[in-house]
Order: structure tokens, then sequence, then C-alpha cells
């Protein structure tokens, strides 16, 4: 195929952008922007009956998210538009006359009650339902009368009657299918607007396509595309249908409800949630470009330039592909850790926001320094690290108290430590750590009994960033405080206990 490289996205705006979705568009970006051609977003909106208005807009905020950017779309138009389907009926209706004139379509003037009785019939006789081909004896000037006198119809196409065809999958090689087994789908409905099959391929041929990279969904629908694109006479695109997603478990495709419940767990498949949720837009890429494509055995990190050069449809894999959310964290957590400090700063603070913390941006850019390398998402920041951006802080007594120790054997060791304290000048880690490992080896207790009774008192939290660089940020007034204020619970503590 000596034509230029040109690949279209085109989702349809009936619900939220999931990540098979993007996975498509990635794929179809990859590969223009690696050979030079253009890529193509076009929406597929001749369903108006699921059409969400709101759908058009979260696609391109979803995409750009994600860093893919197209040369002609409906937001910047381009010399094949216009590139919503809901404003090219004219142009199909066009093309579908065009087939009834070569004879491969037909005015069909069947009820919708007929074709239902006709489905009742096929299924009682254990028939797979097809129509039967009623309107399909009728004469043109007979078909073309009854349109003009303003009867209810729709155009089906015509499949042949005999033979087979044949048409290649680049991953999955030569598919051949009868077609006395292909039935005379509908190409243009009673309202006059174009369903998919014939759409998408008039819109493939006007906008010059030559490689259709889509999903496994649309393989059953194969052969009508290919029939549709031949009876025109014209060139047919490569296809590339790509691997399905499995749920988690790799049992079965991931369901609504099932969807649902990974919210609560805190994963998503819709692009729309995973910002909100932490994840990078660089991570995300590189997940589910690895969910149906490899460069080799071994390397698993890419940047969006990196999968540019080394994607290759070659090395994509037909077999589904279970979504895997742990890699999903870990890839995220790689790119936390690739980032610039500044960057992850700026990434970090609306999450500190959410939280109800005002931060400091000095702060927040010192607190930054010490949780890059312990979080997975950015969500997790305002947990591991919000105590930095608090007042005060509240521990649970019973954390205060040292593992193997009493609560008066703790209770004495956070009034040691508040003594040291109390005698620096500041918190900087230099001042502190050396003192305290005095203390440490002049002692019975361990660094994890001591520090683990300091830690609770400064951070509030059992775990936390590295106890003397955080101690340095919080700063010596608040260190003080809170060390004091977990003297205080100790001592009610122990009362009690």
């Amino acid at each position: 195929m000596n034509k230029p490289i040109r690949t279209r996205f085109a989702p349809s705006p009936t619900g939220h952008l999931h990540i098979g979705g993007a996975r498509t568009a990635l794929y179809n970006y990859l590969f223009t922007r690696q050979t030079g051609g253009k890529f193509i977003l076009r929406l597929e909106d001749t369903d108006r009956k699921r059409f969400v208005p709101e759908a058009e807009q979260e696609i391109i905020d979803g995409l750009h998210w994600l860093g893919i950017q197209w040369d002609e779309g409906p937001d910047i138009g381009g010399p094949g538009g216009p590139y919503r389907q809901s404003e090219r009926k004219a142009i199909y209706l066009q093309f579908a006359h065009e087939l009834i004139s070569l004879g491969h379509a037909y005015f069909c003037f069947c009820s919708p009650e007929r074709l239902e009785q006709v489905r009742q019939d096929h299924m009682q006789k254990k028939l797979q339902p097809h129509y039967d081909g009623t309107c399909r004896m009728l004469g043109q000037a007979e078909a073309q009368r009854r349109v003009d006198a303003g009867e209810a119809h729709v155009i089906r196409f015509k499949m042949p009657d005999d033979g087979a065809i044949r048409v290649t999958d680049r991953l999955r090689g030569e598919i051949t299918v009868e077609n006395k087994n292909l039935d005379d789908s509908i190409i243009v409905k009673s309202d006059g607007l174009a369903l998919y099959h014939l759409a998408a391929m008039v819109d493939d041929h006007l906008m010059q396509i030559s490689h259709v990279i889509r999903g496994s969904e649309w393989l059953p629908s194969l052969p009508l595309h290919s029939h549709i694109i031949r009876a025109f006479g014209w060139e047919e695109p490569e296809w590339i249908h790509l691997s399905v997603f499995l749920k988690p478990s790799g049992k079965g495709k991931m369901s609504k409800r099932e969807s649902l419940d990974l919210m609560k767990d805190g994963y998503s498949i819709f692009l729309k949630d995973l910002k909100p949720l932490g994840y990078l837009p660089e991570s995300t890429i590189n997940w589910i470009a690895l969910m149906g494509w490899s460069y080799d055995d071994k390397t698993e990190i890419f940047s969006m330039q990196e999968l540019i050069e080394k994607f290759s449809l070659d090395h994509l894999n037909p077999a589904p592909a279970a979504i895997n959310f742990t890699k999903f964290d870990y890839y995220n957590g790689v790119h936390i850790r690739s980032l610039g400090q500044e960057d992850l700063c700026d990434r970090l603070s609306p999450f500190f926001d959410q939280a109800g913390l005002v931060v400091n941006s000095n702060k927040l850019y010192e607190v930054t320094a010490v949780v890059q390398e312990r979080i997975t998402t950015l969500d997790d920041a305002a947990e591991v690290a919000g105590f930095f951006f608090r007042d005060s802080v509240e521990p649970d007594p019973a954390n205060l108290v040292g593992k193997k120790m009493t609560v008066q054997e703790s209770l004495q060791v956070a009034r040691d430590v508040l003594q040291i304290l109390e005698t620096l000048p500041d918190t900087k880690l230099t001042t502190t750590e050396p003192p305290m490992r005095t203390y440490l080896e002049s002692g019975p207790w361990g660094a994890g009994q001591v520090f683990g009774i300091l830690r609770v008192a400064v951070t509030g939290q059992t775990v936390s960033p590295p106890l003397f660089e955080s101690m340095e940020i919080i700063g010596r007034e608040v260190v003080l405080m809170r060390v004091k204020r977990a003297i205080q619970l100790l001592e009610a503590y122990a009362i009690g206990n």
C-alpha cells in the first residue's frame, strides 16, 4: 500500500471513554506519528438514542490529558470535515443511492411488526434470525414509486446469494465467511440516518484512511464492511482488530457493575476517573500500550516519545489481555519518581486542596522531596503527608506505646526526647539526629522503639516519610508542641491502664 498513512479514532459519544477506547486511540496515534502520517478524530454519533451530549467533550478532554493530539477533528476542522457523522447525512444518502443504482442495495418497506414475526418464525425453526428478502425482489421502479409516495422505508445492503468473502486481518490472517450466512443489513434507517456500517466505510474512503485499527468487537461486522467497500469498487484499508480486554481475573469482559466495584478499591476503567484517582497520563499510556503490544520481553517503562519510536504493528498480540491494576500502580509509582520536583509539586497541590489542607508552596516543595519515593498515586500524598499542613495531630495513645514497652516506659522516653529537643536551636536533620543517636546508645531501647514513639508524636502516624527530614520541614516550634501533646496523651492513657 503506497498511499500516505492515515488512521482514525472514531468513538461513539454514547458514554464514558474507557481504557479500551483510549488504547485504540493511542495505537492509531503512535503508528501515524512514527510513520509521519495523519491521525484523525471522528465522532460516530449516528446512534441518536444513546447519544450523550457531554460525552464528546469528555472524549476530547481525555485524549488531550493523555497527550494525544490529532491532525483533523471536530474541534479543529480539516479538509475531510465535517467530523461528526450526524452532520454528514446527505453524504451517506448519496452513497446509499449509488449502491442502489449499482444493484448492491434496495429499499425495504417491511414494518417492524412484520420483521418481528419473521424473527419469531426463524427462532421457532431454530434458524439464525435474518431478513427473508421480501423487498429484495421488488423492481427498482416500483420501489422508487413507493418511496416517492412517502411510504416509510429503510435501505438494506444486498448481500450476494452465493460464494464467500475473504478478508485479511493483519493480526488474525485470512477470514473467510460464506455469503449465505450474512444478512441483508440495514444501512440507512427510516429517519434517513445512515448506520455505522455504511457511514464508517464512506468516511474511511473519503478521509483516505489507510489503516483501520479498531477493537475486536467489530470483527463480526468485517465481512459486511468489506462487502460495502468492494461494492463501490474502492481500495480496502488494512484491517487491524485489536485484542479484547478481560477483567482482572482473566475471566470474561468487564461489566458495568464490576466497574462500579472497582471504584471502591480506588480503580477505574474510565479515563475520566484516572486523574482524580491520582494516576498520571504518562503511566496510563505506558499501561494501556502494554496490554496488547510489547517491545521485547523485558522493557516495561516507556515515555510517549519512546512509544512513538518503538511501536510496531508487527508486535501487536491478538490474544485477550487481562486488565492488571497491580501493574498500573507499579508504572504509576515509577513515573512519579521520574518527575522533576517542581513538576510533581504542581501535580500534588490539587490533592492537598481536595483534602481540605491549606498548603504553603515552599513547604509543599520540601514535602514533595520526601514523599516522591513513597507514593504510588498522587492522591496518596495527602494521606501520607497531610500532617505537614495540619495545625496539630491527635494520635491514638495506644500507638504512642513502643513495641514491647509499657505505657510508663514509653512516657519516659517521650519526656527524655522532649528534653533533648528543647535544648536544640532548631530541628534540622543535622541538628536532631546526632543527639538522638547518642540517646539510643546510652539507653536500653532500640531505634524502632524510640523513633517509633517520636514518629507517632510528631506525625500522628505509625508510618511516615523519613522522621528527621519530616521534623526539619515541620519546624522546631510545632515539633515541640506535638511532643508535649503526646506526653499529655500518654499520661492520660497511663491512668486508664
